[in-house]
């Protein structure tokens, strides 16, 4: 590999630029390491690294991630589904791994659309007999 891949990863409002090079494994998200920019949450730091793990690739890349919208959660779902797709770009290999294990999917849920008559998307209003 000659220089950097890039990748975007999406979930809800996020959209998270990948860039994939040689290196040690450092995980780099806004100019943070990843262990600052995600703080104490140990489980979202997993569900970025997941695809390396997956993979076998962990100490193997440099990885930098410019990360924009959305909340922590949606945030990490992002970078996970961009590295995923920068790793299928490097060794098309990787894909019959990845995709069973439905990393290279994009989530398309989204937040549901508020109804008029009700507080929320579904929530009603409590009902009185009297």
């Amino acid at each position: 590999m000659h220089g950097r891949i890039y990748a975007t990863g999406k979930r809800k409002e996020a959209v998270a630029k990948v860039w994939l090079k040689n290196g040690s494994g450092s995980i780099t998200v806004n100019g943070k390491p990843l262990d600052e920019f995600l703080g104490g949450r140990e489980a979202l730091k997993l569900r970025v690294r997941w695809p390396l793990m997956l993979t076998k690739q962990e100490g193997n890349f440099d990885i930098e991630v410019k990360v924009l919208g959305g909340g922590f959660a949606a945030q990490a779902d992002a970078i996970k589904h961009g590295i995923s797709k920068a790793l299928v770009e490097y060794a098309p290999e990787f894909r019959s791994i990845l995709k069973p294990a439905g990393l290279l999917t994009r989530d398309a849920r989204r937040v549901e659309r508020k109804k008029y008559g009700k507080k929320k998307a579904r929530k009603s209003p409590q009902f009185s007999k009297r």
